[in-house]
């Protein structure tokens, strides 16, 4: 990791927000009829509305059993979970309701989060496939060093999202609609799973 990547990582831990900052702030896009970045596309507005409600029934619904959480407070020192998003990214909102009670149960583990286009030359360190994909996890130790990075999505979701765009040529509404469809049934095992590996591997 060079000094710059070390630099930014550290700027996006100081600057990013709380999970319950966070929600504060989608509340007050929703009230005031805006999403998160420069675009203000009705699809952007309408998501963040959306994500809204997804952030509130996943926190209510998602349940991590204790044997599992306790990887996560075992861990043998304390970690930063940086996070980037937008308010109007679904595979965030799927997200971060996991990634905040991983964080709540554990003290080994604090959770920041940072939008994306407020951050380009931070996100242009972690790019997927050389794409700006968000939600996108960096993991930093106790010296402040990235040792892991996650996302924009499980395996899984991933894979369907690839072998959509090959059959059509596109991301469309029919995907959108699969991939939640996807996310409702597995209610966050595969995220979990994945996490769980990336932090203690077998």
């Amino acid at each position: 990791m060079t000094k710059q990547v070390h630099h930014l990582v550290q700027e996006g831990i100081r600057k990013g927000m709380d999970y319950a900052g966070y929600i504060s702030m989608i509340n007050d896009l929703v009230a005031k009829g805006k999403a998160t970045g420069t675009e203000q596309s009705e699809e952007r507005i309408a998501n963040t509305k959306l994500n809204a409600h997804r952030l509130r029934r996943i926190e209510k619904t998602i349940t991590i059993p204790d044997e599992r959480l306790d990887v996560f407070r075992k861990l043998p020192e304390k970690q930063v979970w940086l996070v980037l998003l937008e308010s109007w990214c679904s595979d965030g909102a799927q997200a971060i309701p996991l990634l905040h009670k991983i964080a709540k149960a554990s003290s080994k583990i604090e959770l920041r989060l940072v939008l994306r286009d407020e951050n380009p030359r931070l996100m242009d360190c972690f790019l997927t496939n050389g794409t700006r994909s968000i939600p996108k996890l960096i993991v930093t130790n106790s010296a402040g060093t990235v040792i892991q990075e996650w996302g924009p999505r499980p395996k899984t979701a991933s894979k369907m999202v690839a072998e959509y765009k090959e059959r059509n040529g596109k991301v469309d509404d029919n995907l959108k609609k699969e991939l939640q469809m996807w996310y409702h049934r597995d209610r966050g095992n595969t995220m979990l799973d994945e996490l769980i590996e990336m932090v203690h591997p077998h």
